[in-house]
């Protein structure tokens, strides 16, 4: 059995310079690069209204593409009872507060009991939508918002501002060392050159952008704000760690766990117990995609990184 596909977007100008298939395979993340460039070379996409057959053609930001395609119908991902925590939600888009231990898609040694999974069972129409409305992912162990569309217009409009950096997205991390004061990492990501499954600051990576301000600083370590001005994977946990203040918890890129000197015991039992990267997505706003209303929503700091912090905050009075 046959399913259409029509798919639109306005590419970003991040990609200038880019081969088309490769562009759309990092726009239209639920089909690869092959399939892509099979639907290129059959003459289903149009750049600006005219059909491009040629998938190493260059993008220069600001086309306009339409998908107009079929695909052979795959077996669909299996809806699952699992919990969610719904936020808010609508006709068009919802929001979740996710937990930590949770994986948002399934993918290689997670097929499934994964967010979307979840999402399967509760709305069953999202059946209808790529990845079943994920517009944005946040990492197994990291809590906090997402936001999911609910159609397939809100998710290409959902998309398109996630490429145009139109959505504001707000993190409270925990991490080692202290900080004089915030600032901004500016140095582009890509694939570990030897740690296939991690991340890196790469010089031929993509383009990422983390801002942070400091919130408060212990003896040993301090809570900062961040906000994304791009969405790459590990984003902030690279960025940290490029800056000698890796994420407590975070063995991946901090590697082995840091636990300083003269710290109080109840501290040193609690960071060497702490079983994840000390990260959570505190606040998300965005205009709605159907409505254009401006809407934000905050999500509390979950259990076990209050408890850290009170312990940071107990120790600290320790040393004064």
């Amino acid at each position: 059995m046959l399913k259409q596909i029509e798919l639109k977007t306005t590419i970003d100008f991040d990609f200038y310079g880019n081969r088309l298939d490769h562009t759309l395979s990092s726009i239209f993340t639920d089909y690869s690069r092959n399939r892509i460039k099979e639907w290129i070379l059959s003459g289903f996409i149009k750049v600006n209204g005219v059909t491009i057959i040629s998938p190493k053609c260059k993008v220069k930001g600001g086309e306009a593409v339409e998908i107009n395609a079929h695909i052979e119908e795959q077996e669909r991902w299996l809806p699952q009872e699992i919990y969610l925590d719904v936020v808010w939600e609508d006709d068009h888009i919802l929001v979740i507060n996710k937990p930590q231990n949770f994986v948002v898609h399934p993918g290689a040694g997670t097929p499934d009991k994964t967010v979307l999974n979840a999402l399967l069972y509760r709305y069953p129409e999202l059946s209808l939508v790529p990845r079943a409305g994920i517009v944005h992912r946040l990492d197994k162990d990291t809590t906090g918002l997402m936001v999911v569309a609910k159609t397939i217009e809100a998710q290409t409009k959902l998309v398109n501002m996630l490429q145009k950096r139109l959505f504001t997205r707000e993190y409270e991390a925990l991490v080692n060392g202290t900080l004089v004061g915030g600032g901004q990492v500016n140095q582009p990501i890509g694939r570990h050159p030897s740690k296939r499954t991690l991340m890196s600051v790469n010089a031929n990576g993509k383009q990422a952008i983390t801002h942070f301000r400091v919130a408060t600083n212990y003896r040993a370590h301090s809570r900062i704000i961040l906000r994304l001005e791009t969405g790459r994977t590990h984003q902030i946990r690279v960025h940290m760690s490029y800056i000698s203040h890796p994420l407590i918890g975070d063995t991946a890129y901090g590697g082995r766990r840091r636990i300083a000197k003269n710290i109080s015991s109840s501290l040193k039992a609690c960071l060497q117990s702490f079983p994840r990267q000390a990260l959570h997505a505190r606040m998300l706003r965005l205009n709605h995609p159907i409505t254009n209303e401006e809407m934000s929503w905050k999500a509390p700091l979950p259990n076990d990184m209050k408890l850290l912090k009170k312990e940071l905050e107990e120790d600290f009075k320790i040393g004064e």
